[in-house]
């Protein structure tokens, strides 16, 4: 999420400020896919503002285990203390590793906090390279389980690549956590709030656009297909845009798309969306999509 955006996220959950916001239904419009894939919407729910308003993503590991979320709610006071104030789109492995991103508002850094399989947290740190945006807005951790892929905000034609902490074996709390690899895209992208790997070379990303210029419809769910896996060597993507997010609220305004998640046991693919003004705090949605 970007500062700005993140700041009036938070001022509607804190003041309230919005109380005048109109009520008029917003009318979504979708695109058609571009892709032989098309996914449909099958149902949603209510999105918390403060713990589920961020990302999500579901867990194999342990057996039952429920779907984890992030928001504003939900971030230790232990880590915002120290600076780290905004947590972005998790991800878990499928062998039981549980991955948050989070950033600070200045600095040099971003960290990724960490859950073994058996409980325990740790922290990773990664010094931003030559010209990296400090925004920190997703992770998403390939089949493989060794590398992870992050992203910037704004208008961006590359993905991130990371071997995997806590799983790659080259990693270490106490070491600087380096970027091993770029994705390089072949159309620009813009504000990708979350991807998710459906297989091992390809990625459904959710995109908070807000002009529509990129690919003709604004909060795109689009979807990345990769040269190859992701790893030590770059790798390039081709980005298709699917669909346009639904966007339907009570109130009028701005929304913004947030976290995105495939759970590969039932097929199905969550995205947060978030609502404008008040309406955060009332019809704010995670919305469910099947393929057909």
């Amino acid at each position: 999420m970007r500062m700005l955006a993140r700041q009036r996220c938070h001022a509607a959950l804190a003041g309230l400020v919005t109380l005048a916001t109109a009520v008029v239904l917003s009318v979504a419009t979708t695109a058609p896919a571009t892709a032989a894939d098309a996914w449909n919407e099958v149902g949603s729910d209510r999105a918390d503002p403060l713990t589920e308003s961020q990302g999500l993503t579901s867990v194999e590991v342990p057996a039952g285990s429920a779907n984890r979320y992030t928001g504003i709610g939900t971030i230790p006071s232990s880590v915002s203390s120290r600076g780290w104030n905004h947590v972005g789109d998790p991800d878990a492995s499928y062998n039981g590793y549980y991955i948050e991103p989070y950033q600070s508002d200045s600095g040099g850094s971003k960290m990724f906090r960490v859950q073994a399989p058996g409980g325990g947290w740790s922290e990773y740190v990664h010094a931003l390279s030559a010209g990296e945006a400090l925004n920190n807005s997703f992770v998403t951790i390939a089949p493989s389980g060794t590398w992870m892929v992050s992203g910037e905000y704004g208008t961006m034609s590359r993905l991130l690549v990371f071997p995997t902490p806590g799983v790659n074996p080259s990693t270490s709390p106490s070491a600087n956590l380096p970027q091993a690899s770029t994705i390089n895209l072949d159309h620009a992208v813009r504000d990708i709030q979350g991807c998710d790997f459906v297989t091992a070379t390809q990625l459904l990303c959710s995109s908070d656009d807000p002009a529509g210029t990129l690919f003709g419809i604004t909060k795109p769910l689009l979807q990345v297909d990769l040269s190859g896996e992701p790893g030590s060597a770059d790798v390039s993507g081709h980005v298709t845009a699917l669909r346009q997010l639904p966007l339907r609220s009570s109130c009028s305004g701005t929304f913004e798309a947030e976290g995105i998640d495939y759970d590969r046991r039932t097929g199905t693919l969550r995205v947060i969306v978030v609502s404008p003004g008040f309406c955060v705090l009332t019809d704010s949605k995670t919305y469910r999509f099947t393929r057909s």
